[in-house]
């Protein structure tokens, strides 16, 4: 499978992540790569994967180790399409006397605070927190009294519609089957444990990967390094040996490039570069699928640099050697 259109940018990092797109919260996977920061999405995924045993590809920090690079991958899931719409409309019609202007825009509202959510599981459990999205939206477009039961009733029919669409598609679980012939995978998504456990079930991940990290089990999130580095422990290898592939520049690709990653790939539909340009990935390209062939093609030039520079040593021993015999 060849490339669709990638782009190249200065490798400045050494070591290597690759992520891919994940399972988020109310993200994406099915074959629509899309922004996944944001507590909206409650997460992200990572995929990391390491390299066959058998294919060393250099000895050292910032040469690759003995085993080759680890891939990191992100795995999305799209919930915010349609899925429990529909079905929460015809509910805000017929319980709340809404007309379907109105419970669009309850729908719209929801989705306006998923994106500004700010959760704190000390203080407030996600699933009151969504409770209360719902509850506002209504309040706020029809007036009158809160209504929690009928707020609880969308909520928890919006949720479950959503995670039965929940699913890895056939290229996808394809394409995981392949890499995971070849490098070790790990799946990193940030967000609530239980939001996101439960994502993970839904779509039945687990079998694609050798692990999964969950952000809301464990200190600190993305873009922290931290989260990136216990990835790396959990799989038994270096930061510069793995490469970062996600499709939000804030969470993955700042942190791959917070963790000292090797490379980091932005998976982005429209193949543009970024507006902030202190913050690059060192790869773009525009769909998930498009990553074995990409790294494929940052494996050929590595073997190749690995070889350009054993040539170098060995002129330069050569050199030193003719130096030495000249003032013999």
């Amino acid at each position: 499978m060849g490339p669709r259109d990638t782009r190249h940018y200065p490798p400045w990092a050494a070591g290597g992540y690759v992520a891919v797109q994940g399972i988020r919260g109310n993200n994406k996977f099915a074959g629509t790569p899309r922004g996944l920061p944001g507590s909206a999405h409650t997460g992200g995924g990572w995929v990391s994967t390491r390299w066959p045993r058998n294919k060393a590809v250099g000895s050292g920090p910032r040469g690759g180790l003995a085993q080759r690079p680890m891939l990191t991958w992100e795995v999305a899931v799209d919930l915010r399409k349609q899925h429990g719409r529909g079905e929460v409309i015809n509910i805000l019609q017929s319980k709340h006397q809404c007309d379907e202007g109105e419970a669009h825009m309850i729908c719209n509202k929801v989705q306006e605070k998923l994106l500004k959510e700010c959760h704190d599981p000390a203080k407030v459990c996600i699933t009151d927190l969504r409770i209360s999205h719902w509850e506002e939206a209504i309040q706020e477009t029809k007036g009158g009294e809160a209504n929690r039961n009928l707020a609880a009733e969308c909520y928890f029919l919006w949720k479950t519609t959503r995670l039965q669409h929940l699913t890895l598609t056939e290229e996808t679980r394809s394409m995981l089957t392949e890499l995971r012939k070849m490098v070790r995978l790990l799946l990193l998504t940030n967000g609530d444990k239980l939001t996101q456990r439960e994502k993970i079930e839904a779509c039945a991940c687990q079998p694609y990967f050798d692990a999964i990290v969950v952000g809301g089990e464990q200190k600190e999130e993305k873009p922290a390094p931290s989260i990136f580095h216990h990835c790396c422990d959990l799989l038994g290898v270096q930061p510069w040996d793995c490469v970062m592939v996600g499709d939000s520049l804030d969470t993955d690709i700042q942190g791959g490039l917070n963790a000292g990653l090797k490379a980091t790939v932005w998976i982005n539909k429209t193949m543009t570069m970024p507006v902030n340009t202190y913050l690059l990935p060192h790869y773009i390209i525009s769909s998930v699928l498009d990553l074995p062939a990409l790294l494929q093609n940052m494996d050929h030039k590595t073997n190749a640099k690995l070889e350009t520079d054993k040539m170098v040593s060995i002129n330069d021993i050569h050199d030193s050697a003719s130096i030495e015999s000249k003032k013999c």
